[in-house]
Formats: C-alpha cells, structure tokens, sequence
C-alpha cells in the first residue's frame, strides 16, 4: 500500500491554513496519505466516501467530515454525479492564543485522532450545518480577502472549536476538571509578571502550593504541555509581536523577553514556528505590504 506525507502549502504566513474548492466529474480513487494539518470536508454537491483507518464514510450535499492531524486517510469520487465540495485544512495549535491555550490538550490526540468526533455531524444536523456554514464563510472570506478577512477567518475557526467542545455529548474530548486550571491561576499570574525574565519551576510551585516534584507532573496534567514549554509559548508569542511592531534586533528581542541566549531563542522560536525569527520578520512583513 502507497502512503505519502502530503506537504501543506500556506499562501498567507498569517493564517497557516488552506482553503479551496474542488470539482470532480469522474471516478477517483486518491491514495492513502496524511498531514500534520487538520482536515475539513463539506460536500456542496454530489456523492464522496472518505476512508479512514477504521472506517469508512459516506458524504451527500450537505455533509462535513473531520480528519485528525496525520491521520491516515483517503477519498473515492464515482462518475456517475458531480462532485462540487470545500476542502478546508489548517494547524489547530495556531488557532490556539494564550486565552484559549488551557483547551488545547482536549484536541491533542494523544489517545485518538479527532474524526472520533464526526459522530456530532451524524447526530447533531444543527451543528453539521453550524460547521458548514463556517467552512464556506472561511473560503469566501478567503477568496475575496477584503481588508480583515485574518481576523474573520480566525473567529471562524475557534467557532468551529467552540461547536466541537460544547457538542461532544458522548465527552470523548480529554476533558479536564475545571478545579484544576482555578489552582493554576496564581501560576499564570506568576507567569505574566515575570515573562520578560526568568521564570522559576519552584517559584510557580510555591504559587500553586504544590512541593515542586509533584508540581511538574501536574502542570502537565492540567494543560497537557510542560511547565516549560508553557512559558517557552509565552515567551515567542510576545517575541513575534515585538519583531512585527518594533525596528529592533533580533538579539534585542530575545533580551526583551528574557532570552538572552541567542542560540537557545533560536531554537525555541523555530521550534514553534518553523522557522527563525529573521524568516518570521521578513514573510510576515512582506506579506502585509
């Protein structure tokens, strides 16, 4: 069996995501293939079945199917209809700001992929056509690309999220208890004040009243990333904002938010970004010429 790693291209650097509309009039097998991206379908027309590793679906007009990221998957068009249908594939992390981190772990997929959840468009036809209707505003938001259409595609996404989380009735999501993240908060607050220098593991676990052992283990538990790559986030989500707003130097940004190491800045931002921040300067900015 043929498998390959389908690489996404992304137009616009800002949005890390791509949208488009397909067309078929004959019948068509693709082969199995994956990407780290998470992938949307929402039939306009015609007939698809979408195989996954355990399953196969069957889409009509009106129909959305959720793939997880690199999950293995692959589609079968018949001749005998036209196939008009939305192809809407993006990174979830990227949609994920320092107010909406807290939730990331419940779509990390480290039990199952995400197409667990297509059960809500199979049960739930308000939701099904909520989530349609988003994937056909993100392409023609997209496609016209009047002044803002970031910002309106954005929203877009964490709607769809937001219908997600709030749907999944059989909580097949990795909830957690919200008790947990209330303990947190003085850790945040610690955090915040502190994330233009150094930030201390057993500092934030006398915040959280937690002996500095336990607290590692738990801070992971709660968020589903590590302490350190918590503030890892923090601090290169502060330092793309700086790059995009002030004409300093790269070393000076580092300095500003408390990564004075200008080998260990590297590696974290490209970590996060996949690439460095002279590359995130210069596409980001000559994208918004």
């Amino acid at each position: 069996m043929e498998i390959y790693n389908e690489q996404i291209n992304y137009e616009n650097p800002f949005l890390s995501m791509r949208v488009f509309q397909a067309r078929r009039d004959d019948e068509r097998t693709s082969p199995w293939h994956y990407h780290k991206e998470v992938e949307m379908l929402a039939i306009v027309e015609g007939e698809l079945d979408v195989y996954l590793e355990n399953e196969r679906v069957n889409l009509k007009a009106g129909d959305v199917v959720l793939i997880g990221s690199s999950e293995l998957h692959r589609d079968r068009s018949s001749a005998d209809t036209t196939l008009v249908y939305y192809v809407f594939q993006f990174d979830l992390e990227h949609y994920f700001d320092e107010s909406g981190i807290a939730y990331l772990r419940y779509f990390s997929e480290t039990q199952s992929a995400l197409s667990k959840l297509n059960y809500i468009f199979r049960e739930n036809p308000a939701i099904r056509d909520e989530v349609f209707a988003c994937i056909r505003n993100i392409y023609t938001e997209y496609a016209g690309k009047k002044v803002g259409y970031e910002i309106a595609i954005s929203i877009l996404v964490k709607q769809i999220v937001l219908s997600l989380l709030r749907s999944d009735e059989k909580r097949l999501l990795d909830y957690g208890n919200s008790a947990e993240l209330i303990r947190l908060k003085p850790v945040f607050e610690y955090i915040d004040r502190n994330i233009d220098g150094k930030v201390y593991v057993d500092e934030a676990s006398k915040a959280a009243n937690i002996s500095y052992y336990y607290f590692v283990k738990y801070f992971k538990k709660v968020l589903g990333i590590s302490f350190l790559d918590y503030v890892n986030f923090k601090k290169i989500k502060k330092a793309e904002k700086i790059l995009l707003t002030q004409d300093i130097s790269v070393a000076q940004v580092g300095e500003q938010i408390g990564m004075p190491n200008m080998a260990h800045f590297y590696k974290t931002f490209k970590k996060i970004n996949h690439c460095s921040p002279h590359e995130f300067r210069k596409k980001m900015l000559e994208w918004n010429r």
